[in-house]
């Protein structure tokens, strides 16, 4: 087989967030480690560590082609073999567009498909292979389904312990607090409160993705005890994760990267589309689950039981080791960091299998 060209078509911002650019990025690096020639398409808006991330792997990044019409043509005028199309904002009709010029397509989806007509569909989310609308058998292409196929960046893979985390007893925890590339809706503050509520000791950590989240958070009076250290987004979190007793963060990709490194986390749904996700993994025990955001920000009764019941949850796992490794445990052997992997080979076998008449 000659060099693959792939292209692989996602956005990012500080209200869109980061999570389709760094499982595309995870994306690339498998291919680029398989010899394959690969472009991205789409915007970046304001994130200098984004876009350094894809000019230290020599990944050019080029507008983003929209419409049907204008997949195909910058498939052809790139060359394309293979075109990944993360977002839920492209003309469902692309994938169909792009399968009938000849470019194979792998859609990622997260429960739905849009009614895009792709050769092969992901959905990463645990649990994402059990029946229900928009399942296997209701989709032209195959299926790649279920944390097994979790995109994880290099970064992430290489920092994965070779045991899980044991129980540690701290009396100061270090918790991780962060919620995507850009906290694009403002989680960071009320959970930062919301821990300085529990009145345990700790040394906090918040990633601000946005200059007027960090201005919201250094108005965050810490209690008796604890700490709170707010930096910027960092290249540098895994390190971070692996080093804390407790992460709290929202329950988009980044859940799979803290599986991954067996951190015991407590999750907040932040988007309506991380609802099904973020029920599964907390039914299933592999992290806490803290509530929705639009209820830990409600006014009046309502808003002061939430946020007290999600503080209850973050003692329950300060002030215990035992549970947070029971968490740890459940995660880390939920997510071997092979996801990736699994994926590229069900492109080529697809690429491969195109490719042999008849």
């Amino acid at each position: 087989m000659s060099t693959l060209r792939v292209g692989l078509r996602c956005d990012a911002g500080p209200r869109r967030g980061v999570g389709h650019l760094v499982r595309c990025l995870a994306l690339a690096e498998e291919f680029l480690a398989r010899g394959a020639d690969v472009t991205v398409f789409g915007t970046v808006q304001r994130l200098d560590w984004a876009t350094a991330e894809l000019a230290a792997r020599g990944i050019p990044l080029l507008p983003g082609p929209d419409s049907a019409d204008e997949l195909v043509e910058a498939a052809r005028r790139h060359h394309l073999d293979v075109l990944v199309l993360d977002s839920y904002e492209l003309d469902p009709a692309g994938a169909g567009a792009l399968r009938a010029a000849g470019v194979h397509t792998l859609a990622i989806i997260d429960g739905d498909s849009r009614g895009q007509v792709a050769d092969l569909y992901l959905d990463q989310n645990f649990g994402a292979e059990l029946p229900g609308p928009g399942s296997a058998a209701e989709l032209p292409g195959r299926l790649l389904a279920g944390s097994g196929y979790a995109l994880l960046r290099d970064t992430v893979i290489s920092a994965r312990p070779p045991v899980v985390p044991p129980a540690t007893a701290v009396s100061r925890p270090r918790v991780l607090a962060f919620f995507g590339g850009t906290d694009a809706v403002g989680a960071a503050p009320v959970l930062t409160r919301v821990l300085v509520a529990t009145g345990h000791p700790m040394d906090l950590t918040v990633i601000v993705g946005r200059p007027e989240i960090e201005a919201e958070v250094d108005d965050v009076a810490p209690g008796r005890g604890q700490t709170i250290r707010p930096v910027p987004p960092t290249t540098s979190l895994p390190a971070l994760i692996t080093e804390a007793d407790l992460v709290v963060s929202a329950a988009g990709t980044s859940t799979w990267e803290l599986c991954c490194l067996g951190a015991p986390s407590a999750l907040v749904c932040v988007v309506d589309n991380q609802r099904e996700s973020y029920t599964r993994v907390v039914r299933h025990g592999l992290a806490a689950g803290l509530g929705e955001l639009p209820e830990l920000t409600a006014g009046g009764v309502a808003g002061r039981a939430a946020r007290a019941t999600a503080a209850r949850t973050l003692h329950g796992l300060l002030s215990s080791p035992q549970r947070r490794a029971t968490l740890a445990a459940r995660a880390w052997s939920t997510v071997d960091g092979q996801g990736r992997a699994r994926v590229v080979d069900a492109v080529f076998d697809a690429v491969r299998a195109a490719a042999v008449p008849g």
